[in-house]
């Protein structure tokens, strides 16, 4: 239980920081580059993959190239998603993300649906309507356009990711040699996004942005090798991991927005959440 109680810890401090950017005069887009620098180097040490383990995969390079040019880009949709959203709706719609790799599991890798599974994700898809649901315009609470086309963003990006990540492993490749490549590639992503912003002078270099980014890199790699961890803790109770470690995110993800940030949330957007937590709650079960 502590480990995936850390990793959902480190998952919903990854958006508070990203909640508290614009209020500590942080770039979100060079914290978000100097992230992948430690991501990359934690990577190396803990994992300390082969190189060889990826040249023997070549066919796994296309989706590699896909998590490179997505992560970093998805970062930032849910940077603005925390920012219009706000903390509940960005964390349950990442968690819920997990419905399109489950949709990619029957339609591509032929894995069999199960009733609970059909449950959850109808559960899923509802709650995530709940959640996108916002006020008549004009209300403060509303949060624009952006109140559901971040989320929806993020929702479609980490699906995708998952989607491409199960590419990678079912191409026989190491998860610690697959983590190093695709932060490697995102951080080149991110580079050359930020040398455009620099060159156009619409960004200066910042300590504020390096340090956030620091420690935004040791909270994601912190999110990745946690879960892990629970997972070789409990060996044959992959579904407990996956339910406690959901759960935990949208439980300390609610608590953050609503009780630290004071966000608010409707009727229909506190029903969505408990949509959420029922879907998790079946797609464990199946």
């Amino acid at each position: 239980m502590p480990f995936f109680l850390a990793a959902a810890l480190c998952s919903v401090l990854v958006s508070v920081l990203l909640k508290l950017a614009r209020r500590l005069d942080i770039d979100v887009g060079q914290a978000i580059a100097w992230n992948y620098v430690v991501a990359a180097a934690a990577s190396a040490l803990v994992f300390a993959p082969a190189s060889s383990a990826l040249h023997a995969a070549a066919g796994a390079w296309p989706a590699l190239v896909g998590l490179g040019l997505l992560l970093p880009t998805i970062f930032l949709a849910l940077a603005g998603s925390v920012r219009h959203a706000g903390i509940v709706r960005s964390e349950v719609a990442q968690r819920l993300s997990l419905l399109i790799s489950l949709i990619a599991a029957f339609v591509l890798f032929g894995e069999p649906l199960s009733a609970a599974k059909s449950w959850g994700m109808a559960a899923g898809l509802a709650a995530l309507a709940g959640l996108m649901w916002r006020p008549a315009r004009g209300d403060a609470t509303s949060g624009g356009a952006g109140g559901w086309i971040y989320p929806l963003l993020v929702f479609l990006g980490f699906g995708v990711i998952d989607v491409l990540f199960k590419r990678v492993a079912s191409a026989g490749v190491p998860l610690g040699a697959a983590l190093l490549a695709m932060f490697v590639l995102a951080l080149l992503v991110s580079c050359v996004l930020q040398g455009w912003r620099l060159a156009r002078g619409a960004a200066r270099l910042g300590v504020r942005s390096l340090t956030a980014g620091l420690l935004l890199g040791l909270l994601n790699f912190g999110n990745i090798l946690f879960y892990l961890r629970a997972h070789q803790a409990l060996p044959g109770q992959p579904a407990l991991v996956f339910a406690g470690m959901n759960l935990g995110v949208v439980a300390l993800g609610a608590l953050a927005g609503m009780v630290v940030f004071r966000e608010r949330l409707s009727r229909i957007n506190l029903a969505g959440l408990g949509l959420a937590v029922l879907a998790i709650a079946l797609l464990a079960q199946g």
